[in-house]
């Protein structure tokens, strides 16, 4: 496996989506995907930055970037989750570390003075040629997508 770096090819994965359907990345060539990595649906910070996505999805789309959230839950707790908070971007269940860990964003992290293994709160936006164009590792979830629009503006 390569090491993941601006300019390289994204290393292509085939998830679930919260419905149930198939999603495979090298499928998306000739638009842009913006991958968000959160670590569990329902926890306060991954409500946030999923709301914050849902809030700026039009600006995403108007640049014709797919916003996809991964996280390692099930495909039925993420079909709760949109119902739950109205969310619109794509949500791909990866319990298996399929495209955690080939985006390498899985590893230790430290939190009130424990260290764990989890996923590391990451963001990679892929080009339409499917190469990787930017990578935010280990970000903070508030105010996150602001920064984005901001980076990306």
């Amino acid at each position: 496996m390569t090491e993941l770096a601006v300019g390289r090819p994204a290393p292509d994965f085939t998830l679930l989506t919260d419905s149930g359907e198939q999603f495979t990345l090298s499928d998306q060539k000739g638009k842009s995907v913006l991958l968000y990595f959160y670590p569990q649906a329902g926890t306060p910070a991954c409500n946030d930055q999923n709301l914050a996505f849902t809030a700026h999805a039009d600006w995403f789309a108007q640049r014709n970037i797919v916003l996809v959230g991964i996280s390692p839950d099930s495909v039925e707790k993420l079909a709760r989750f949109r119902a739950d908070y109205g969310l619109s971007p794509l949500l791909l269940s990866d319990p298996e570390h399929k495209a955690i860990s080939a985006f390498g964003v899985w590893g230790e992290k430290r939190n009130y003075g424990r260290t764990y293994e989890g996923l590391i709160r990451s963001t990679v936006l892929v080009g339409p040629d499917g190469d990787v164009e930017h990578i935010w590792p280990n970000i903070r979830a508030k105010g996150h997508v602001d920064r984005l629009i901001k980076a990306l503006g």
